[in-house]
């Protein structure tokens, strides 16, 4: 594909997160938003309406077999990521898709496979790792700033922030869990990437459901149906060790009673420098120089490029060139292990060993 090609895109999903992404992607040259898709027909055509695409169907099935897309973006229930990202590849699109890449390993494996079959890209939605500050730290760390990573910690503590409580959200067959599975693998990602994605090997972890059970800790996204039900954890916590010795440790909630401000952080220990991060505008290096503690802190810059932007523009590269995306088939996979093998040690309370073959 030339790079001068428009690239046509569809969007399976016109709820909150389908309605991020189309008007992310609307605003990315060298794509076309051609069509829109969702089981509740009307929001579809709401979307349709509200952004001049010409095309509405009421599955993704449908919008997957349309022969003028490129490429399709994933923004559904993640019951539903495997079944479409498999039938998507199938049928030679490209996909983004919403991460967790998958509800179960199962499903994570299934993706793999197709990806691996049909020669397409499949880029997962972890848009933190185009945020100006990590970039900063990426950067810096690829140029042996920091020596080696040899720890990291990092969280996602939200005091009230359970959301849909009754929908799908909060139901462990259709969200496959909870805030350790919808932003802890956003932290999973960030951290790996920084530490120079080793291997995983073992995990050790615990969940806990205190607050969701009661219909507390009730947050602002999504729409409660409290005639729904409520099976996943609220709080989780784990240690992660990798093959090259180093370790990294996770805290994650919707809802806890604790001093938060609600942002996700990142703190990485280095041989040659340390790195703290909270949220997308806070960021600070750490040194020692001539027996000299030496703080730095890190800048936004004034005209920051949107983060989803940057995401759009990687994988329209990845589509024209053939190359493999940051966030890749593997990347997900590897998040989709280290999640399993949490609640599967929060379950047997024992340490996890990661087994990584994929037949």
């Amino acid at each position: 594909m030339a790079f001068n090609e428009e690239i046509t895109i569809g969007v399976i999903g016109a709820g909150n997160i389908g309605n991020i992404h189309i008007r992310s992607l609307l605003d990315t040259p060298g794509v076309a938003v051609t069509a829109v898709a969702d089981v509740f027909l009307p929001l579809a055509e709401a979307r349709a309406k509200e952004h001049q695409i010409s095309k509405v169907y009421g599955s993704g099935e449908d919008l997957i077999n349309d022969p003028d897309i490129d490429a399709v973006v994933i923004a559904v229930s993640n019951e539903w990521h495997a079944p479409l990202a498999v039938k998507a590849l199938q049928a030679g699109k490209h996909v983004l898709l919403e991460k967790p890449m998958a509800i179960d390993m199962k499903a994570a494996k299934e993706i793999v496979q197709a990806e691996r079959e049909s020669g397409k890209v499949l880029m997962i939605s972890h848009q933190r790792r185009w945020e100006p500050l990590n970039m900063q730290v990426k950067e810096l760390i690829q140029r042996g700033k920091l020596g080696s990573i040899y720890h990291a910690k990092t969280g996602w503590m939200r005091r009230k922030g359970i959301p849909g409580w009754g929908t799908w959200f909060t139901q462990m067959s259709k969200a496959g869990g909870g805030p350790l599975i919808d932003i802890g693998v956003h932290m999973l990602d960030l951290s790996l990437s920084f530490m120079g994605n080793p291997r995983p090997v073992s995990v050790y972890g615990a969940t806990y459901s205190e607050f969701g059970p009661k219909r507390r800790g009730i947050g602002s996204w999504g729409k409660p149906n409290w005639s729904g039900s409520y099976d996943v954890e609220d709080f989780a916590t784990a240690l992660i060790k990798m093959d090259n010795g180093s370790t990294l440790t996770l805290d994650v909630s919707w809802a806890a009673l604790t001093e938060t401000d609600n942002q996700p952080y990142i703190q990485l220990l280095g041989t040659e420098g340390g790195a703290s991060l909270r949220g997308n505008t806070y960021g600070k290096l750490f040194a020692e120089m001539f027996d000299r503690e030496i703080d730095v802190e890190l800048e936004v810059p004034e005209n920051k490029t949107d983060p989803r932007l940057l995401m759009n523009l990687h994988f329209l590269e990845c589509i024209r060139t053939g190359s493999e995306p940051l966030t890749s088939v593997m990347s997900g996979y590897t998040n989709n292990l280290i999640l399993n093998a949490i609640y599967e040690s929060s379950r047997t309370g024992r340490e996890i060993q990661l087994d990584w073959d994929l037949s």
